[in-house]
């Protein structure tokens, strides 16, 4: 019996333990004939989607406070103008606009990711102020401290993912067509943000 429009998730089948029907077994074919036996499919399972949960609320919540260090000073942050003066230091020529534009892109990012709300977009986001940091870090060397950019691949390393898993089950994305079919959207997105971390290196630096 066909699955509920409702449980098509991409090529995944609700039932752990569900099966393709063989395509190569005939009708006609004699009982002493040995029949292929029917291939398992991968299964979608619940534990999935709560690993993405998690995901997504670490990877969310933790630029979310990045977000609010920057843009308000919270957790201890440097406000925004601290963080100009960071930016500053990098080379960069309008130090406070890109402040605010990396303070609220977390912001947006990560909110969206911890309500699986537009993931594709909350991911490209994340990975995009990723990518720049870890363009700035480079020469730092991998491993830290002080200014080593393991970390930043990490967190970006996770956005990544995001993009082409889509965010789970446990989300508002669910009945959306990126939700149930996450890989063209977020190759999209990848590209979005790979041509806006090369401008912002451009135009502000």
């Amino acid at each position: 019996m066909a699955e509920p429009a409702d449980e098509d998730y991409g090529r995944y089948d609700d039932d752990e333990a569900g099966f393709a029907s063989s395509s190569t077994t005939s009708v006609l074919s004699r009982p002493d004939e040995p029949q292929e036996r029917a291939k398992p499919v991968y299964a979608w399972h619940g534990g999935l989607d709560f690993g993405l949960l998690v995901l997504r609320l670490v990877l969310g919540g933790t630029f979310v406070a990045h977000a609010l260090q920057k843009l308000f000073g919270l957790f201890g942050g440097p406000g925004i103008d601290g963080f100009a003066q960071y930016l500053g230091s990098f080379g960069f020529t309008q130090p406070t606009l890109l402040a605010w534009v990396t303070g609220v892109s977390e912001l947006v990012g990560g909110v969206l990711l911890v309500i699986g709300l537009f993931t594709p977009i909350g991911a490209a986001a994340v990975l995009g102020v990723m990518a720049n940091v870890v363009y700035l870090k480079w020469g730092g060397g991998f491993f830290g401290p002080p200014k080593g950019f393991e970390w930043d691949v990490a967190l970006g390393t996770v956005a990544f993912v995001l993009l082409f898993t889509g965010p789970g089950r446990i989300s508002l994305d669910r009945p959306t067509p990126w939700g149930r079919r996450p890989v063209p959207l977020g190759l999209f997105m990848l590209i979005v943000a790979a041509g806006l971390s090369v401008v912002t290196l451009v135009v502000f630096r």
